[in-house]
């Protein structure tokens, strides 16, 4: 199978490159961070054609998120890569509203047909991550699965919305998906537990990707003494910020690199990063990333202990590794699933900064490296990927 047409563009139609296509409803729309969707949309192609279908939106949601303008400028189907094709629905305003759920649903698959017709192929499956938006409609004798990416009750804070809709939300997919694929062991042996199909498919990392950080350039603005703990990723309600401090107040460098919630301990923060061992980098693209872990000694995955961290699979724990960087954790449950002594726990602020100063004294050897690298590898989407397609042929019997 190959693509339509080069990367980036319009699609024309070709009957035949687009059977048996993957519908991979995203939680994260293409032009967002790079996330799990895209890392294994990408790997999927391997085994089929994929379509990554973004978050909807409508005309007045460039207003609020400018970030997504660009995807309503064009075609909204257009090939990003060799059997990957990407596309936005284009929905009425508040889609997600009880209101308009109905109505946002019945757009979405229609939409979806057209652009499946224009691909020149049909459905071979569905997976999907939308609690308030049902796509499973465009394709019934195909699989539908579920991927649970992270806990919605859980993130109810979090996202503003309410916890009694969330979980009603996710019950009604669930009870419709042939499978749920769940990032995290402990919520897939729950979801078992309830009597619904379920199956572990943990997160991965690009590590081929983060192999050669350290032929990367140097990065333009940092300057910190070392050596230096780094931290990949949002920085919100999620990130444990005593935790950060007292590896600031320890003496080792810290280096913050990913988006801000305004409204997360602006104050608090803001003196964290005023200190003349830390530095914010704001976000990045994920290419530059590897220019960055170069300058870092430890990786960092400061998560507090919340339902919803409890419930996630940090990527960066493995992204560090890729690296042939120390890693220093929270004891959450899927870095204890990882049952590696290459990440060091530590539960408490003066724990998490004592194993990131030994981490940091810790000689970064050759053979050290390999086995960071090599345990990551392991661990990679195209594996993760391998699984899921195969997920998908056992339900088609």
């Amino acid at each position: 199978m190959t693509a339509l047409m080069a990367p980036g563009s319009a699609v024309g139609t070709r009957a035949g490159d687009w059977h048996g296509t993957i519908v991979l409803c995203a939680a994260n729309s293409w032009d967002d961070v790079k996330l799990a969707d895209r890392h294994m949309a990408e790997r999927l192609t391997a085994h089929a054609p994929v379509l990554y279908v973004d978050p909807p939106v409508s005309r007045l949601t460039r207003f609020n998120n400018p970030a997504v303008a660009a995807s309503l400028t064009g075609d909204r189907l257009r090939v990003v890569g060799p059997n990957l094709a990407r596309y936005t629905p284009l929905v009425l305003p508040k889609p997600r509203h009880p209101m308009m759920r109905a109505t946002s649903s019945l757009l979405v698959r229609r939409q979806l047909r057209a652009a499946i017709r224009r691909l020149g192929g049909d459905v071979g499956a569905i997976v999907s991550t939308w609690l308030f938006i049902d796509a499973y409609g465009i394709a019934g004798d195909v699989p539908h699965v579920y991927w649970w990416q992270d806990d919605p009750v859980g993130a109810a804070a979090l996202w503003g919305v309410s916890a009694d809709r969330l979980e009603r939300g996710e019950n009604e997919l669930a009870s419709a998906s042939d499978l749920i694929a769940a990032v995290n062991d402990e919520v897939t042996g729950r979801w078992r537990a309830r009597g619904f199909p379920a199956a572990f498919l943990p997160n991965g990392c690009d590590a081929p990707f983060f192999a050669a950080v350290d032929d990367a350039e140097d990065p333009p603005d940092v300057d910190l003494p070392g050596p230096i703990a780094g931290f990949v990723g949002h920085l919100n309600s999620r990130t444990d910020l005593a935790l950060l401090e007292a590896v600031a107040d320890a003496g080792t460098s810290l280096l913050l690199i990913g988006p801000k919630d305004p409204e997360f301990e602006p104050e608090r923060f803001d003196r964290l990063a005023g200190r003349p061992n830390v530095a914010y980098v704001g976000p990045q693209p994920f290419e530059a990333l590897p220019s960055y872990l170069k300058a870092t000694d430890v990786g960092l995955v400061p998560y507090a202990d919340t339902p919803f961290n409890r419930g996630s699979f940090p990527m960066k724990t493995l992204e560090y590794l890729s690296a042939g960087r120390a890693v220093v954790a929270t004891p959450l449950p899927a870095v204890r699933w990882l049952d590696t002594d290459l990440v060091t726990l530590g539960a408490t602020p003066q724990q998490f900064a004592a194993a990131v100063a030994d981490e940091a004294a810790r000689e970064r050897g050759a053979e050290l490296v390999a086995a960071r690298q090599a345990f990551a590898a392991r661990h990679s989407w195209a594996e993760r990927a391998s699984q899921l397609a195969g997920l998908l042929e056992s339900l088609r019997g």
